[in-house]
C-alpha cells in the first residue's frame, strides 16, 4: 500500500512538471480534446449510438492541430486519445475524403455503349467465320452501316470467347508494344491527395517504364498549363545530365498537358504519344505506381499541408522506392541498382517513421577491414 501511494505521488509530480512546461494555447487544445472525448463518452453511456460525423471531424482536426502546434512525440498524443484507436482516426479522415468526392459527373462518359443487337451480330460473324480477324469483321460491319472500332470488337470477342483464333490473337497489343520499347518510354500523370483539412493537392510525376524509376515533378493546388510546362523543363534538364536513352513520352489528353508541354520534350527528340480517351490501361505503369504510393504510404499518413506532402513523397520516392523497393516486373531488382553485400547481419531501416521497413545486410567488421 505504501509503495502504491509513493508511486502515485511520483507520477502526479511528473504530470505537474510536464504541464508546467506547456504554453497556454497547448493546454487549451489538450483540454478541448479531452472535453470532446468526455462528451462523446457521456452521450454513449446514456444512448449507445455511434459518434456523429461532426464529432469525428472535430476530434481528428483537434488532434492534428495539437500535434502540429506543439511538435511533441507521437506517444504524447496517443495518451490523449483515450476512447478511440489511432486507426479509427485515419478511417474517419478517409470517410470524409470519400464524402467530399461523392458527386456525379455528367457529360463525361467516353464512347456510347453498343446495343445488344450489334454485339450479337459481332458474335455471329465470328462464330460463322472462324478464320476472320478483327479487321475483317470490322470491314463487314462497315458494309452493314455499323461503326465499331477494332479494340471494341476484340474486347467483345474476348469476353465471350476465351479461345480466340490465332489470326485474331496476332494483333499487337499494349503489352507487346511496351515489352519492346519500354526502355525508351517515359510516362507521366497526375493524382490527387486530400489533406486533413480536405484541401486537394495535385501531384505530377514521371516514371521510366524500363527501370520503373520515378521522377517526382512537383505538387500544387492549381495545376495550370504554365506550371506543368515549367516542371517539364526542369525534368528535361535533369534527363540531359543523366544521358538516358528515353525517346517517347506517354500522357493522357488532360488539358493541363498543353501544346507547350509537348514542345518541351519534342525539342530534345522525344515523340509524344497521347493515350486514347477513357483508356487508363494505355498508361498502366503510371496507374500502377499511383496504387503503390497510396497502399504503401499515403493511406497511412494524415497529410497536413503541401509542404508535409512534399517531404513525405520525397522520402518515399528517393529514400525507398527508387533504391530499396524490389519490383516483380524487373526481376525483383530496384529501379536504381545498388551494391549490396552478400553476407552480413540483417538490419531494418525505418522509412517515414516506421510505416515502411527496409531490410538490408550490414557488412561485417571483417569484410570492412578487407575492402
Amino acid at each position: 500500500m505504501v509503495w502504491f501511494i509513493l508511486r502515485h505521488l511520483f507520477s502526479s509530480l511528473l504530470s505537474i512538471f510536464s504541464l508546467s512546461r506547456l504554453s497556454d494555447p497547448e493546454k487549451d487544445l489538450e483540454i478541448l480534446v479531452l472535453r470532446h472525448q468526455l462528451a462523446i463518452l457521456q452521450r454513449k453511456l446514456k444512448h449507445p449510438i455511434k459518434p456523429t460525423r461532426i464529432e469525428k471531424m472535430t476530434l481528428a482536426v483537434l488532434v492534428v492541430k495539437l500535434k502540429h502546434f506543439s511538435h511533441k512525440s507521437t506517444n504524447h498524443f496517443c495518451d490523449l486519445i483515450l476512447i478511440f484507436q489511432p486507426e479509427t482516426i485515419f478511417r474517419w479522415h478517409r470517410d470524409l475524403v470519400r464524402r467530399k468526392w461523392t458527386f456525379s459527373i455528367k457529360g463525361i462518359g467516353g464512347r456510347p455503349s453498343l446495343s445488344k443487337d450489334t454485339k450479337d451480330l459481332i458474335l455471329r460473324l465470328a462464330q460463322e467465320n472462324p478464320r476472320w480477324g478483327y479487321g475483317k469483321i470490322q470491314g463487314e460491319l462497315i458494309k452493314l452501316d455499323f461503326s465499331v472500332s477494332l479494340s471494341t470488337i476484340r474486347r467483345i470477342l474476348l469476353r465471350n470467347n476465351p479461345l480466340p483464333v490465332p489470326v485474331r490473337s496476332g494483333s499487337i497489343g499494349w503489352k507487346h508494344l511496351m515489352a519492346h520499347y519500354k526502355d525508351q518510354i517515359l510516362a507521366c500523370d497526375f493524382f490527387t491527395v486530400e489533406t486533413i483539412w480536405l484541401k486537394t493537392i495535385y501531384v505530377l510525376f514521371f516514371i521510366e517504364l524500363g527501370t520503373r524509376c520515378v521522377h517526382f515533378a512537383g505538387i500544387t493546388t492549381n495545376p495550370n498549363q504554365v506550371w506543368v510546362t515549367q516542371q517539364a523543363r526542369q525534368l528535361v534538364w535533369k534527363l540531359r545530365e543523366q544521358d538516358l536513352s528515353l525517346r517517347f513520352l506517354i500522357h493522357d489528353n488532360d488539358t493541363k498537358f498543353s501544346q507547350s508541354f509537348d514542345v518541351v520534350f519534342q525539342s530534345v527528340g522525344f515523340h509524344v504519344i497521347h493515350t486514347p480517351y477513357s483508356a487508363p490501361n494505355a498508361n498502366a505503369f503510371a496507374e500502377r505506381w499511383v496504387r503503390s504510393v497510396r497502399d504503401e504510404c499515403l493511406d497511412h499518413i494524415l497529410i497536413l499541408s503541401a509542404l508535409h506532402l512534399r517531404r513525405v513523397l520525397l522520402e518515399y520516392i528517393d529514400g525507398y522506392y527508387n533504391i530499396a523497393r524490389p519490383h516483380q516486373g524487373i526481376g525483383q531488382q530496384t529501379p536504381i541498382p545498388q551494391a549490396r553485400p552478400a553476407s552480413g547481419t540483417i538490419q531494418c531501416r525505418n522509412v517515414l517513421g516506421g510505416i515502411i521497413h527496409d531490410y538490408y545486410r550490414a557488412p561485417t567488421p571483417l569484410a570492412l577491414s578487407t575492402t
